[in-house]
């Protein structure tokens, strides 16, 4: 199944739920639910994120909960991250706290602390794992 893009003439302002592939070229102004995300170089997410695979090169306000979590060199992060398997490239910016968990996922249910969403026209909204579907 291919991905569903969000280009970079795309704003959207609300949350994003996917069961499969999401790419995001655009601005989300709202939290991501999908199978596996990336963020490319112009793309943005004010927000959280929830997803197995989270691969970022643009930039991320927001929490990150995701299995695998990999911040290539071009990204800049603002916020925590809970993850199994992290990787930082150099040259990538992150600012915020990493955990490790053997089930990020299921963390981010049960984190009232780290799962807040940062998009300012969000504030208070929590992250609802239980909205994607689990990959093998």
């Amino acid at each position: 199944m291919a991905p569903s893009i969000i280009g970079e003439d795309l704003t959207i302002s609300g949350n994003i739920i996917s069961k499969g592939d999401v790419q995001i070229d655009g601005e989300i102004q709202g939290d991501v639910y999908c199978a596996s995300l990336v963020i490319g170089d112009k793309g943005r997410v004010l927000g959280g994120v929830v997803a197995e695979e989270v691969i970022v090169h643009g930039r991320v306000d927001g929490s990150i909960h995701a299995v695998r979590v990999t911040l290539e060199s071009t990204c800049h992060v603002e916020g925590d991250i809970c993850h199994k398997v992290l990787k930082l490239e150099h040259g990538g910016y992150f600012e915020g706290g990493s955990r490790r968990s053997d089930d990020p996922i299921s963390v981010a249910a049960n984190d009232d602390d780290n799962i807040t969403q940062a998009s300012p026209a969000m504030t208070g909204t929590k992250l609802n794992p239980a909205k994607i579907q689990r990959v093998a």
